[in-house]
């Protein structure tokens, strides 16, 4: 009878999977771990990031975007950020990386759940598809260390972000 009722309700199934809450207001010790990575980067590196493309200077916010669009925003930063926080340019970054990186990492799994149930084949508006375009434009030009500087430096707007899904 499990796999009837399964089958009945597919739909079901997903939302439950779709749990953002606890990023509303995410713990402060998570917070804490997030803000001591950011002052801990900011301290070894240098402040000139010579980056030609500003990914997180944008005209328009969250807020003004679909739930869906909202949802594959957060879903595209969080996908930069592992990868920025899984593959540092500064070898001594790795180990102070490692709470924040499983933070994030876990923020984008629950986020898949919920881009599963509420935008499996939505398409981007206008804003939304021009910003993934230039996010991945910027991935293919800018240098390494550029990415990780923009988006170390903007690690709570991506918080914000995602409190804004939640």
């Amino acid at each position: 009878l499990g796999p009837l009722l399964a089958g009945a309700f597919p739909q079901a199934a997903l939302k439950k999977s779709c749990r953002l809450s606890q990023y509303g207001s995410p713990a402060y010790s998570e917070l804490a771990e997030v803000l001591k990575f950011k002052k801990y980067y900011e301290n070894i590196t240098s402040k000139d990031s010579k980056c030609s493309t500003r990914l997180f200077n944008r005209k328009w916010t969250p807020n003004e975007l679909s739930v869906p669009d909202r949802l594959l925003l957060v879903e595209a930063e969080l996908d930069l950020t592992i990868a920025v926080l899984a593959h540092p340019t500064v070898d001594k970054l790795a180990e102070k990386s490692q709470q924040p990186l499983a933070f994030f990492t876990q923020a984008r799994e629950d986020l898949r759940g919920c881009v599963a149930a509420e935008a499996p084949s939505h398409q981007p508006s206008g804003k939304l598809r021009h910003w993934l375009q230039k996010l991945e434009t910027a991935k293919k030009t800018e240098t390494a260390s550029c990415l990780e500087y923009s988006t170390i430096v903007h690690l709570f707007q991506v918080l914000h972000d995602l409190g804004c899904v939640a």
